[in-house]
């Protein structure tokens, strides 16, 4: 073999060996963790609106969790971003949901958005899937932002029912 082949096989070997050490990913704000799960729960402290939250991660920082596939309406005009319609209920919805509750954590590919936010699947104590329960009740509509993909055919499906069965924002009464 040529040294240039030599060469160029020993820069790749490091590359993949480096984007597969601890080193090389990055890492959530949720205490380091380089699983793909939480298994530990934390607390939650403020709900934003229908599809963000705060929660307690045991630093002196809470962290701002995004949940993942899901869309809620905005519950109030903030930044570009206008209030949207059934804002307010699905705000209302997910608080109610998470209101004096503790939540587990789960990633998929990505595990922070391009605002600081973390991204995750988010399960209840008592092992109700949030992300899915808002679909199913029709408080979001499904957002696939490729890689984090693992649960977008379920969504789909969910909000697909949500809107045959007019539940939520689905719901022509609401108006």
């Amino acid at each position: 073999m040529s040294a240039r082949v030599i060469v160029f096989f020993i820069l790749v070997s490091f590359l993949i060996d480096s984007c597969n050490s601890p080193s090389g990913k990055r890492k959530s704000k949720v205490s380091g963790s380089e699983s793909k799960g939480i298994s530990r729960f934390f607390e939650v402290t403020k709900v934003v609106d229908g599809d963000t939250f705060w929660a307690e991660d045991g630093t002196n920082k809470s962290v701002k969790v995004r949940l993942i596939g899901v869309d809620a309406p905005e519950a109030r005009d903030a930044f570009n971003k206008k209030r949207g319609y059934f804002g307010k209920e699905a705000k209302a919805y997910l608080t109610k949901l998470l209101d004096n509750k503790r939540v587990r954590l789960e990633f998929d590919v990505n595990r922070i958005d391009q605002f600081g936010r973390t991204l995750a699947y988010v399960y209840l104590e008592d092992g109700t899937f949030v992300n899915a329960d808002l679909m199913k009740n029709g408080y979001a509509m499904v957002m696939t932002v490729p890689p984090n993909v693992n649960f977008a055919d379920y969504f789909l499906k969910l909000q697909e029912e949500a809107r045959e069965n007019r539940r939520g924002l689905w719901n022509d009464s609401n108006d």
